[in-house]
């Protein structure tokens, strides 16, 4: 996937996202099913998530090549990333989400603000994400907390596609 296309990947599933929200009524906003996050708990985790990525994004490369270092293996690409994240899920059922990670509960107040927080966020990756080449996105790395060390390309196409985990999370949850 070119840097163009994942771009585009990631402003569509954030976008899509975003309208769920905002179109929820207050009472779905707030539901907590059989104690199961909220929506607003949701979007407060992607904010959580996004924001360590967004901001490695604006180191200067060498900064961040000289804190988590740099890997010569092959690339996964989107699927691949994508089923691996959902088998170590599943392997690790009793992980615990580091608490950085774990979402407050959001209020309704604050629910459009941190759409538009989240909307800027992801507006900042893809425009420092489009000015890194190929070669520092498949060969710098950062650390995520479950899968451990991913290339910054792979740890796009997780956020590409994290944003689509929990919009499902939230549907499950609305049907419950």
């Amino acid at each position: 996937m070119t840097k163009q296309e994942l771009a585009v990947r990631i402003e569509k599933s954030y976008r899509e996202f975003i309208t769920k929200i905002n179109g929820l009524s207050d009472d779905d906003f707030l539901r907590s099913p059989n104690q199961k996050w909220t929506a607003g708990q949701q979007l407060e985790h992607i904010i959580q998530s996004v924001i360590p990525v967004q901001k490695a994004f604006e180191l200067p490369k060498t900064v961040l090549e000289a804190k988590f270092g740099t890997t010569n293996r092959t690339n996964k690409d989107y699927d691949e990333l994508v089923t691996h994240y959902l088998l170590v899920l599943k392997e690790n059922q009793n992980y615990v989400l580091p608490e950085k990670f774990d979402p407050a509960r959001i209020s309704l107040k604050d629910k459009k603000a941190k759409l538009d927080f989240l909307e800027t966020l992801i507006e900042k990756l893809i425009h420092n994400m489009l000015n890194y080449n190929d070669h520092h996105l498949e060969t710098q790395i950062l650390p995520h907390p479950l899968m451990g060390k991913l290339t910054l390309r792979e740890i796009l196409y997780f956020t590409a596609y994290h944003v689509k985990h929990h919009d499902q999370q939230i549907l499950k949850n609305l049907k419950t």
